[in-house]
């Protein structure tokens, strides 16, 4: 009977639980809605500013002829567009941003090149570094010339843009470097193992890791081909053939005061760099990289 009472017996219910926590006050859970947004409020403001409020005008001025000092203007429709498709010497400027198109193909070559020498350990590798070999040679030997570079169109564009090689190797070449270096090193042990060459490392390691760094290098250095303007305005101001589009929309802003053709080239370019973009984010999509 004992074992029967026990076995009846029934069992206690756990503890009840502590009062359920109370939902937080309305005016607290509307701080926490609204305190993300207080922090952008300055960014935002400076973007609306500096942004999207001047090219909101820039788009209005182009369909004006506005000269940029009057206080009156008037509405023009698609005029400035059209002189813009129908008068050839417009945009034959854009043939020089192939000399550029072509530095930035040498560039990025070469930047790459350099990273890929510096991230393996092989022979003659001081020969690139800061204070190697030939920092030396080059501190010795000097080359005089009397060539004018900047006599003909040809010479000229050439020599800008290897100003313009010049300029941007460095930045190129240490975002190849870091992101070589980020590659894990276990995945070239087992190449070196399975009897991989250097090419054949660089080829299905190197290139597949530094994709994404190679496709905004790539887009960056298009776009910015397309609209070249510091280079060859500061060193030449666009003379002996080396005028771009963006110089060619400066002068027609400031030196012929037709604001409002500026503006409509100044949108076209726009829409032109957006085109390329897209076009190559589409050849070359910003896929996730997976090695391992």
């Amino acid at each position: 009977m004992a074992d029967t009472a026990e076995a009846v017996r029934p069992v206690p219910s756990a503890a009840p639980a502590g009062p359920a926590a109370a939902p937080a006050p309305r005016g607290a859970r509307l701080w926490r809605r609204v305190t993300p947004w207080l922090f952008l409020i300055a960014p935002l403001a400076l973007l609306l500013t500096f942004t999207y409020a001047p090219l909101a005008n820039m788009v209005a001025y182009s369909f004006t002829d506005w000269d940029g000092v009057s206080p009156e203007l008037s509405w023009t429709g698609t005029e400035n567009y059209t002189e813009l498709f129908t008068r050839p010497e417009l945009f034959e400027v854009f043939f020089v941003s192939g000399y550029y198109l072509v530095a930035s193909v040498v560039q990025i070559a070469v930047a790459l090149y350099f990273a890929t020498i510096l991230s393996f350990d092989v022979r003659f590798r001081n020969f690139f570094q800061d204070g190697g070999t030939l920092d030396s040679v080059l501190r010795l030997v000097g080359v005089d010339t009397d060539h004018a570079w900047l006599g003909t169109p040809f010479s000229a564009n050439t020599s800008l843009a290897g100003v313009s090689v010049w300029r941007y190797l460095g930045l190129n070449f240490v975002l190849f470097l870091g992101a070589i270096q980020s590659i894990p090193g276990e995945l070239y042990e087992a190449a070196e193992i399975d009897g991989a060459t250097r090419w054949q490392q660089f080829r299905y390691i190197i290139a597949p890791g530094i994709r994404p760094i190679l496709g905004l290098s790539v887009i960056l250095s298009v776009s910015g081909s397309l609209s070249v303007f510091e280079i060859p305005y500061i060193m030449t101001g666009g003379a002996t053939g080396t005028e771009t589009f963006v110089i060619q929309t400066v002068k027609l802003a400031f030196q012929f005061n037709k604001t409002g053709l500026a503006s409509a080239a100044a949108v076209v370019l726009l829409l032109i760099v957006l085109a390329v973009t897209w076009v190559q984010r589409r050849i070359v999509p910003d896929d996730k990289v997976d090695l391992v």
